[in-house]
């Protein structure tokens, strides 16, 4: 029925007037007893596809507070994605360019641009690539950014690159630098949570997932429903 993560609590009810109106008499038998108060401008509505427009507007008013919005974050991760997976996912992007504009005055030699990609810019995604397998074209297009820093290039002014990404990818035993294939290390990221969903059985990821996706065989045999998740699809 509920979730609680540091200071912020998920509640999952059916989306009927009657459901709406009991949690609304709970909500006020809380705030009665503990003198606290809920803040409905930081109190945000989710609805499943399912839930009609006329239900969604009859419990939002009855709430009186906003649904979520197709792109906002909660613990730096989209609410919803939708069709545009590119848009969900650009703000990572964003940042990426943001860090790499910021550094790109400095005088810095070769071998600190490969650490700040290293610690910095080819981080920023990880927490996200563990979660969702996000579009190739959005990993080539951060892919070209961190290029263009590494050979030195500012603005409009280009400079050669000397080497093939791919070969810069590669471990410096064999003569690359040690770069990560962003859409290779997604793979990877999200290939430990099918290690978690084969092995770690008594966690809440588990349960949630086990119960939902494959009750009755392993991740591996699992199957996609058009109804699925798009985390559930980046595990598959």
């Amino acid at each position: 029925t509920h979730l609680l993560f540091a200071d912020d609590s998920l509640i999952f009810c059916g989306a009927n007037d009657n459901e709406c109106q009991k949690l609304l008499e709970i909500l006020a038998i809380y705030e009665r007893a503990s003198g606290q108060q809920i803040n409905r401008s930081k109190t945000t509505l989710f609805f499943s596809k399912s839930t009609s427009q006329a239900m969604q507007d009859s419990i939002k008013g009855a709430l009186g507070v906003q649904v979520v919005q197709q792109y906002e974050k909660y613990l730096g991760l989209p609410s919803f994605i939708g069709r545009g997976k590119k848009a969900s996912f650009d703000n990572i992007k964003q940042r990426v360019w943001k860090n790499l504009q910021g550094w790109e005055g400095k005088l810095l030699s070769q071998a600190g641009r490969e650490v700040l990609i290293k610690a910095v810019a080819q981080a920023l995604p990880t927490y996200t690539m563990s979660c969702f397998k996000l579009p190739v074209g959005l990993c080539h297009e951060i892919e070209g950014l961190i290029r263009k820093f590494f050979w030195g290039q500012r603005g409009d002014s280009r400079k050669i690159h000397w080497i093939k990404w791919e070969d810069l990818c590669k471990p410096k035993t064999q003569g690359g630098m040690g770069f990560k294939d962003l859409s290779k290390f997604n793979d990877a990221l999200l290939a430990k949570q099918t290690w978690r969903l084969l092995h770690d059985k008594s966690s809440l990821f588990y349960r949630v997932f086990k119960a939902k996706y494959f009750p009755h065989s392993s991740v591996m045999e699992a199957t996609n429903p058009s109804s699925s998740s798009y985390a559930w699809k980046s595990v598959l």
